[in-house]
């Protein structure tokens, strides 16, 4: 047991997060991080109808008996449905923990915790995860421009993000980006966080549904190899540097318009990828952490490495004192 406010208000055994990703966080790799202590929520915009939702949920409960959630985009373009009908779908569905991200959550919160749910809510500013904590959002998780996927415009890394937004607010928070093993943990804790979300270090586990020939390949990517596409429509997403995402930064070199950048941002080709390894076509969103990156452990075994690291580096620098 590693015992924060996040561990607490989660009813999980250590303050780890795998985070939610697109095509991916599917019920057998939730299970798996639920089973290790950790908390991973179901990606509700991978599944279209109410009734394929519900199937996932269930899927889910008869891999584990831990605490799990599910992620509700509000963000426009991930939304198959209306943000409240996916919600109740979840409350009908009996999770008690719910995850928002991409736009205010604030239409939303009396349906949220009218149901008793716990919510967490990821944003990439300083003043986001402020207003969020005004809201009465039970956790805020908040990501640097260090992360995989979207970081906000502002380029601040989590060494500034995270202690600033942890000294503004109330409720628990999160620290995303960056962060990978047992001593960002242990950073990221001292810096006033209650737990970590880990993205990239998760996507290259044994049980993540993504491509054994592209988790190969990030075994060997480095921290210098991934870039900042779709600044020039507002929308940033740190993602792998390959021949795709260098022709989305050349066509935004030339002023390029968003109806000329969608056949490249769609994701309709990244789909492909997760599936057939084939990384060099489409947007595949990566953290800087993929530097850190050296093998491709079970989920158990990331968990424990992480958590007996976290143990070894505290315990190190208590002897400093």
């Amino acid at each position: 047991m590693f015992k924060t406010r996040m561990t607490e208000l989660l009813g999980i055994e250590y303050p780890i997060q795998c985070g939610t990703m697109m095509w991916l966080s599917k019920p057998e790799f939730v299970g798996a991080v639920a089973n290790a202590g950790g908390l991973a929520c179901i990606a509700a915009a991978i599944y279209p109808t109410r009734e394929e939702l519900l199937e996932a949920i269930e899927e889910t409960r008869a891999l584990t008996s831990k605490p799990f959630g599910v992620n509700v985009s509000l963000f426009p373009a991930l939304m198959p449905r209306p943000p409240e009908e996916m919600i109740q779908t979840v409350i009908d569905a009996g999770v008690k923990i719910l995850e928002t991200a991409g736009r205010s959550p604030e239409p939303y919160r009396e349906l949220i915790s009218g149901a008793g749910m716990t919510h967490i809510h990821k944003c990439a500013r300083v003043r986001d995860a402020v207003k969020a904590d005004k809201l009465g959002v039970d956790i805020v998780s908040i990501v640097g421009t260090e992360c995989g996927g979207h970081p906000s415009m502002e380029g601040v890394t989590s060494l500034i993000l995270v202690p600033k937004s942890a000294a503004k607010i109330q409720a628990p928070l999160i620290a995303g980006g960056g962060f990978g093993d047992g001593r960002t943990l242990v950073a990221a804790l001292a810096m006033g966080a209650a737990g970590v979300n880990m993205g990239t270090r998760f996507l290259v586990t044994k049980e993540c549904p993504y491509h054994q020939g592209a988790k190969e390949r990030l075994v060997e990517t480095s921290e210098t190899e991934t870039v900042l596409v779709m600044q020039s429509i507002g929308n940033p997403s740190r993602a792998m540097r390959t021949p795709w995402t260098e022709k989305i930064l050349e066509l935004e070199g030339k002023g390029a318009k968003l109806e000329d950048l969608v056949p490249y941002i769609s994701g309709k080709a990244g789909v492909t990828g997760w599936q057939s390894g084939n990384v060099d076509e489409g947007i595949f969103p990566l953290g800087q952490v993929v530097g850190l990156i050296e093998d491709i452990p079970t989920v158990a075994e990331l968990m424990k490495r992480i958590v007996d690291e976290a143990m070894e580096t505290k315990a190190r620098l208590d002897k400093m004192a």
